[in-house]
């Protein structure tokens, strides 16, 4: 086993805050992992416990994430010139994954920060990359494109707060529509040093946790859906990649 220079776990806990029409707060612990696309772990025989494969994120499933990300920052005039890229997501666990929100930091060769790819899934299979350029606070903004929740439509923009992950990681999502109060939702966490007795004691006390995500995302829908909160139409979305 070899963990990639760079690589943390984070300790995590997760809170999703909605005031209206309907109030509905929950929070609650999970993990994440830190990766540098260029030196990603290799787990050997604990690879089923964390595996990063191009496959769950935006491109190629059959390049690399590296190369998948360079590619997206072209289409947008971005080139790094070799620079770190940093990524803050769920890892696939024995065979299955579900990353609500991966982040991407991606950095000129001198070390400075060119920009952030924050990657959005829903439930439904569909995913969205923005890229965005926050100030020194860590802060930007984009407009929504992705129908994530059925109760929330594809209308407003995200306020997001995005810095770099140290010793501890804090990442908040905003969405603001005009004439309704903002759903929040933010993951904060300390980093763990990713060593064999951290990866296995994350996957004894958290085990199959993608499918957990999913399952809590499913049974908070259902508890808003049976206080008749209303169902918005899901707009079709073209994949990035189809138009690049």
């Amino acid at each position: 086993m070899r963990m990639g220079g760079g690589t943390r776990l984070y300790a995590t806990t997760i809170r999703h805050a909605r005031t209206a029409p309907v109030r509905h707060d929950f929070a609650h612990r999970s993990y994440s992992w830190l990766v540098d696309l260029d030196d990603l772990p290799r787990l050997g025989w604990l690879r089923p416990l964390a595996e990063f494969a191009a496959r769950d994120h935006l491109g190629d499933a059959e390049a690399s994430l590296r190369e998948n990300l360079d590619t997206f920052l072209s289409t947008h005039g971005v080139d790094l010139r070799g620079g770190r890229i940093t990524m803050l997501a769920n890892a696939r666990v024995l065979g299955y994954v579900f990353n609500p929100i991966s982040l991407f930091w991606c950095h000129r060769p001198d070390g400075r920060l060119e920009c952030v790819v924050v990657e959005v899934h829903n439930t439904y299979g569909d995913r969205h990359a923005y890229l965005v350029r926050p100030d020194g606070s860590g802060r930007a903004s984009t407009s929504k494109e992705l129908y994530v929740s059925p109760f929330n439509d594809v209308s407003g923009s995200y306020d997001l707060l995005v810095p770099e992950p140290g010793r501890r990681a804090h990442v908040t999502v905003t969405l603001t529509r005009p004439g309704h109060p903002p759903f929040v939702a933010t993951l904060v966490g300390d980093a763990r040093r990713a060593t064999l007795g951290a990866v296995l004691r994350t996957a004894a006390t958290r085990p199959l946790e993608p499918l957990t995500v999913m399952a809590r995302i499913k049974w908070h829908g259902a508890r808003l859906w049976a206080r008749r909160l209303p169902i918005q139409p899901r707009p079709i979305h073209y994949r990035q990649e189809a138009v690049q």
